[in-house]
């Protein structure tokens, strides 16, 4: 092995210059347009804000922290938020004389979900109440209750209005919104459920929970089909999954700092990794299709 001298390449306490016989090349430099020291971010390297305000449209309907946004699918400008004053609000971007009220909730508002039609908006409380809202009439369509616990998440199901609601009661929880009638409940997690999805093509019902288990269901029969969990999945809770386009895999990630891939069908784990490879199979918040 080729060891370098040490006197090129060793300190030795003494100060190093470079001469003539070093330069490569030169440039001029226009000094005026250097930036001066201070301009040039904190201590941290970070860019400092300006206090330039660029946003297009303040809405300041909320009196308390704000949890959950979500946008309508069906008309851009239409939002809903909810927040810890136990208000929720639809309004719209660019219309600051427009806002609608979501109200009645007894706690804090921590999820909302647009139905895949438009026609009809869900809100969850921590009082562990589902508010079913029809937007174009501006009316309360029906109230759905049953969870013992706070409401961690709602979907709709892709092809109707079925809405799904996940508890802190370790339950999920599934109505008709068009009959206000109770269908399901999916039970066998023993920790809040933090998180699940309807398969794009409405068959199957995914939900993770704080005890670091997957859940696979049946929605007619809520059995379990699957249940994933221990060695090579998770250590610690979930805290967020999406199914692909093609509802054949889920991805899961978890508060142990990792993210799973999951075959629907089988219950088997895919890909063990972590949030590192995260950006690999995300693209604008869309799982890419893997291969089967």
């Amino acid at each position: 092995m080729n060891v370098p001298s040490p006197d090129n390449n060793e300190d030795n306490g003494e100060d190093t210059f470079l001469d003539e016989s070093d330069i490569i090349n030169e440039y001029d430099i226009d000094e005026e347009e250097l930036p001066d020291a201070d301009e040039e971010g904190g201590s941290d390297g970070e860019e400092e804000f300006d206090g330039t305000d660029d946003s297009i449209h303040i809405f300041t309907g909320h009196t308390g922290e704000l949890y959950v946004a979500a946008c309508s699918p069906t008309e851009a400008t239409l939002v809903a938020t909810g927040g810890g004053d136990d208000k929720g609000f639809l309004w719209k971007i660019g219309q600051g004389d427009w806002a609608f009220e979501l109200q009645g909730h007894q706690d804090s508002v921590s999820s909302l979900s647009f139905s895949a039609d438009g026609q009809l908006v869900a809100s969850g409380s921590l009082d562990g109440v589902i508010k079913i809202w029809d937007i174009a009439k501006g009316d309360l369509k029906c109230t759905l209750e049953g969870p013992d616990g706070g409401i961690e998440w709602l979907r709709w199901h892709p092809k109707g209005h079925v809405i799904l609601a996940g508890s802190e009661d370790s339950s999920v929880w599934m109505w008709n919104a068009d009959r206000a009638s109770y269908l399901n409940v999916f039970t066998g997690h023993g920790g809040s459920v933090t998180c699940g999805d309807v398969t794009p093509d409405g068959k199957t019902i995914c939900s993770g929970s704080d005890d670091a288990t997957m859940r696979i269901w049946n929605p007619r029969t809520a059995e379990a089909i699957h249940i994933v969990r221990g060695h090579p999945y998770h250590t610690a809770g979930l805290t967020c999954l999406t199914i692909n386009s093609d509802s054949t895999l889920v991805l899961t990630g978890s508060s142990d700092g990792s993210v799973h891939v999951v075959n629907i069908s089988t219950g088997k784990v895919l890909l063990p990794c972590f949030v590192s490879l995260l950006l690999l199979i995300f693209c604008c918040g869309r799982f890419f299709k893997a291969s089967k």
